[in-house]
């Protein structure tokens, strides 16, 4: 290599050196510009937003205040010398292992919270300080946006110039949420355990250091095993962190959750709805912190009225005579159209009665839905996959499914039943089998559509058996049959319309509507479940006066040892205007303590009570029957068309979907033969169409048979005739003087001859009689296609006297026989007929 070389590579390289050095200085300024440009509408560090929360306040339907959720309850303020040791270290050892090192923001917490979102997937690990939690509880909102995290950062680091480590940490502490309207750490030990924040062991300490991230996923008092999880955790940090020992961690962990948590229930108007509304806004990433002390005003759909009237009847009235203070209930109550929450029954509260803190009956609980799942997964996917009628026939019979055999709740089996017949008296074979003819899990689908998610597809989830792999709540079931009654477009069902933010920011919510079935689906169920109501396992919940009302009764089976008894009670029913779910039943269903048979009238009772109540001062309209479907009158004799004949008790009117037309063949109906009357009704009941064809075959064989007859006798007349002839003339050859009278072979002859003439006219009788069955056949077959009924009696009373005045014994004998054979094989293949027309459906 030349010198000149070498001195040209140089010259490059500090070129390229110069060129990146320029290229830093524009990254680092434009990036100086941008961070600039993020930070400077930064809000500015305020020492009472420090110090003091704002409340939110939550506004009803009609925009009137319904509560304010603040701190000013809750809130005990402590100072950091009053907080002990251990408790500090809890949080600091969860939430900021470093706190006491970085000045505001941890490097490496975040390089390390990186690398476990990318091995663990998003949301693994975070990588905010408590320093950065303040800033974020204070000033900002919960977006997570690159404008939020860089204002966040650039306000961290002001915060840890201007206060020391102790007053951030207490500002801290005295301003995280803890869930049940305790935020601050002293208020958090009054809520749970009755304490001073002085009083906390390291096992107490640790459970409320781990509440924060979230507190209703980690509350003890509803997930005492994820809380005990949650808890164990934190101590294990605090011993990895040297703050405490090996044995002192096992020791903690090996406290039983609920040793001392305090149970006391602080009393709220119309908490339960505040409970879900606080949960649903969770639900849209709003923190928990700023729900409490961000200033928000929170608009929702309830209706102040309907609430006010479901906490009163949830206490029990006369009309609702609950059997004790442990019984429960859970009752939604929604707009049937929009999805609107309108109340929550979360729990009944009579007087002196303490129960589990925040458990909520109508939105938590996880029960098995007895028969009020059938619209769901059997009936509904029926019509919407395999366009079945409402009319479409189920043999209900004794059937054993994996070693399992299903019944009845009437221990009876009812032969073939119509879809109609089997929801309304709500029998649980052909809701089995009708379950079973769905393919590909097409049930989990529809019912998917409707908000409930099924993991499983099992024959006993045809009838509500559920066992303890799934399960839904009443707000599940409330949301789900609210589209049946809303033309099969379904809304999630949804609390809060509206927040307004400090900063003058709106955010609006509304339930997106979704199509979950077809329209023909949710009306034809809708006139089932109408039928339910009026005249079927429902009628002690409908209300008169109101348009039509549908809905479903459902019960569940007892534990073993309860007879005559249910673990469940349910009642899920709608107008077009509002749809309510009603759950009774014991938290434990013990052999003491279950659901009798007139304790499952209560369901139906307090829907009953509720319903009247918010309907009476609305005109509500009936449910509208779309144009995809058809209205057909059936003869329930024969399953066909009804006609101008058919009397009126034998009229079932029935739903078809529009393009599948009603069977030209006959549907049959097997009903119970009592006698031979029924027996003979029953054979006039197949259609006529088909008599006719039978009829006529039968009689073409009777008339070839009878010609046979005819031919064959005609012959032998005549070979007797001839035969006869012939020795008259020999013996009047032999012996011409004999006398007429004495002669014997004369009488024979004479003898023949009579008969031969008997003959002749028996002959003539029967060839008139033909004729004359042939016309009256013929006349009756026109009269057949008028007057079904009339035609096949007087063709009976016809043939049948006539025979018996005309033919001669031997000959009534003869034609006996043949009718007996023709019967027997007319009988055989109509037999046939109807059988195969059965393996056929």
């Amino acid at each position: 290599m030349t010198a000149k070389d070498t001195t040209n590579k140089q010259k490059g390289f500090i070129k390229l050196l110069f060129i990146a050095f320029l290229i830093s200085i524009s990254l680092l300024i434009i990036g100086g510009i941008t961070v600039f440009a993020l930070i400077k509408d930064a809000p500015r560090l305020d020492k009472d937003k420090l110090e003091n929360a704002q409340s939110s306040i939550i506004y009803d339907m009609n925009g009137e205040k319904i509560a304010t959720i603040s701190g000013k309850e809750y809130r005990l303020p402590v100072a950091i010398e009053d907080v002990p040791l251990n408790v500090q270290q809890a949080f600091i050892a969860i939430e900021d292992g470093r706190f006491r090192e970085h000045g505001g923001i941890d490097i490496k917490r975040v390089g390390g919270a990186i690398l476990a979102n990318i091995k663990e997937g998003w949301g693994a690990e975070g990588g905010s300080t408590i320093t950065q939690q303040v800033v974020k509880n204070t000033y900002l909102s919960s977006e997570k946006t690159l404008e939020r995290k860089v204002q966040e950062a650039y306000l961290a680091l002001k915060l840890e110039d201007k206060y020391s480590k102790d007053e951030i940490l207490e500002i801290y502490l005295n301003k995280i949420y803890f869930g049940h309207g305790a935020y601050g750490i002293g208020a958090a030990a009054e809520v749970y355990f009755h304490k001073n924040v002085k009083e906390l062991t390291v096992a107490e300490a640790a459970l409320l250091a781990g509440l924060p991230q979230r507190p209703s996923g980690y509350d003890p008092f509803k997930h005492p095993e994820i809380a005990k999880e949650r808890r164990d955790t934190v101590l294990s940090f605090m011993e990895k962190n040297n703050f405490i020992s090996s044995d002192k961690m096992k020791e903690a962990q090996e406290i039983k959750i609920n040793n001392s948590l305090y149970t006391e229930k602080k009393k709220q108007s119309f908490q339960y709805f505040i409970d879900y509304v606080i949960e649903e806004l969770i639900a849209n990433d709003i923190s928990e912190n700023e729900i409490f002390t961000g200033g928000l005003k929170i608009h929702t759909t309830l209706d102040p009225n309907a609430q006010t009237y479901t906490e009163k009847v949830m206490t029990g009235t006369d009309a609702i005579p609950f059997p004790d203070d442990n019984f429960k209930a859970g009752v939604v109550l929604l707009d049937t159209k929009s999805g609107a929450i309108r109340a929550i029954g979360g729990n009944r509260d009579p007087k002196n009665q303490n129960v589990k803190r925040g458990f909520n009956f109508a939105t938590d609980i996880k029960r098995q839905p007895g028969s009020t799942i059938k619209p769901i997964l059997d009936y509904g996917p029926a019509i919407e996959y395999k366009q079945q009628s409402t009319y479409h026939q189920i043999k209900d019979e004794e059937i054993e499914i994996n070693d399992k055999t299903f019944k009845n709740y009437d221990d009876q089996f009812h032969g073939m039943v119509s879809m109609r017949e089997a929801l309304v008296k709500s029998y649980n074979i052909p809701a089995i089998k009708t379950f079973l003819e769905i393919e590909n899990d097409k049930n989990l689908e529809f019912a998917s559509n409707l908000g409930i998610e099924l993991e499983h597809a099992y024959p006993s989830y045809a009838i509500g058996g559920f066992g303890d792999k799934d399960g839904v709540s009443p707000l599940d079931m409330a949301g789900a049959y609210a589209a049946f009654g809303n033309q099969g477009t379904y809304h999630e069902p949804y609390s809060v319309t509206k927040i307004e933010y400090p900063s003058g920011d709106i955010v609006e919510y509304q339930s997106k509507p979704s199509q979950a079935m077809k329209e023909y689906t949710a009306y034809m169920i809708t006139d089932m479940l109408v039928d339910v109501v009026q005249e079927g396992t429902g009628t002690l919940a409908n209300i008169e006066g109101l348009p039509p009302l549908a809905g479903k009764t459902g019960t569940t089976n007892p534990p073993e040892g309860i007879k005559n008894g249910s673990r469940d009670s349910w009642f899920v029913g709608y107008t077009t205007d509002y749809t309510a779910a009603v759950w009774t039943g014991y938290q434990s269903t013990t052999t003491e303590q279950y659901v009798t048979k007139e304790d499952a009238r209560l369901s139906k009772l307090l829907f009953k009570e509720i319903m009247a109540e918010v309907s009476k001062n609305i005109a509500s309209t009936p449910f509208t029957k779309p144009d995809s479907v058809i209205e057909v009158e059936i003869d329930k004799r024969n399953g066909k068309l009804a006609s101008v004949y058919t009397p009126a008790n034998s009229i079932t009117t029935e739903l078809f979907v529009e393009g599948t037309e009603l069977p030209t063949k006959y549907i049959p109906i097997k009903p119970k033969i009592e006698n031979d009357n029924e027996e003979k009704d029953l054979q006039e009941s197949q259609p006529t169409e088909e008599r006719n064809k039978d009829k006529k075959e039968n009689k073409e064989k009777q008339k070839e048979a009878k010609k046979e007859e005819k031919e064959k006798k005609n012959q032998e007349n005549k070979e007797n005739t001839e035969n006869v002839n012939v020795n008259k003339k020999q013996e009047k050859k032999e012996d011409t003087s004999v006398n007429d009278a004495d002669d014997p072979n004369q009488t024979n002859n004479n003898d023949d001859t009579q008969k031969d003439q008997k003959d002749d006219k028996e002959k003539t009788s029967q060839d008139k009689e033909d004729n004359q069955s042939e016309n009256q056949e013929s006349q009756i077959e026109q009269e057949t296609e008028q007057n079904q009924e009339n035609q096949e009696n007087k063709e009976t009373s016809n043939n049948s006297n006539n025979e018996k005045t005309e033919m001669s014994k031997e000959a009534e004998k003869q034609n006996n026989d043949k009718e007996k054979n023709t019967s027997e094989d007319n009988t055989g293949t109509d037999s046939g007929d109807t059988e195969k027309e059965e393996n056929s459906l």
